[in-house]
């Protein structure tokens, strides 16, 4: 019985305000004091839908919050590295996770070879732009350019997926697909997380 409730809750679309605000909210309790002002978001019918599409969603929300809310942090405040290393792990958990329950599948098919190619191509940038941050002095101000520059190539990533990519994926599964690759995420996402590290590497010249 109490399977049957989990699977029905997790059937249910959730409106997507309140989508956004609880996954802002699951940011904001890393640091309670940090506004999270992630302003508008593009817009998406995906938001709230309880398939892969809207649990992907979710996440980009949360990690919309947390790159906002880093901005509103100051040098090696207990915040600042709080939040950032909360951004890291979070998004190599998500982006494993998302290849694995979503892309791996969708690669196969020509339709939408190229669509996931694209997206796994910038999973890789943006770990290698996380683990050149990790490696440099968060006080300094060139940290903070070079969080600047992921901030914009994070949101133009899931821009993309959100607007394009999932669009162009959704037409190749069937809902039963889209309802078991969400099982996979949050399964594959836990055990990511679990063992996600902050890596540190410079790859990325002045």
């Amino acid at each position: 019985m109490a399977t049957q409730t989990i699977e029905q809750r997790d059937r249910k679309r959730k409106p997507a305000r309140e989508a956004k605000a609880d996954a802002i909210a699951k940011a904001r309790a890393i640091a309670p004091s940090v506004a999270a002002r992630i302003g508008s978001t593009p817009a998406t019918r995906y938001r709230g839908d309880p398939g892969i599409f809207g649990r992907l969603v979710e996440d980009h929300d949360r990690h919309r919050a947390l790159l906002a809310m880093i901005e509103e942090t100051e040098g090696k405040s207990a915040d600042r590295q709080a939040l950032f290393t909360a951004l890291v792990r979070e998004v190599k958990a998500h982006a494993a996770a998302d290849e694995q329950a979503l892309w791996s599948t969708v690669l196969r098919n020509p339709e939408t070879t190229e669509e996931a190619r694209h997206a796994v191509a910038e999973h890789k940038e943006l770990d290698d732009m996380l683990a050149d941050l990790a490696a440099r002095d968060m006080a300094s101000s060139g940290w903070l350019r070079r969080f600047a520059g992921l901030k914009e190539e994070y949101l133009h990533h899931v821009g993309e997926e959100e607007q394009e990519q999932f669009v162009a994926a959704e037409k190749i599964l069937s809902p039963g697909d889209i309802r078991y690759m969400r099982r996979v995420f949050n399964r594959r996402k836990k055990e990511e997380k679990a063992a996600a590290k902050v890596e540190k590497k410079i790859s990325h010249k002045d």
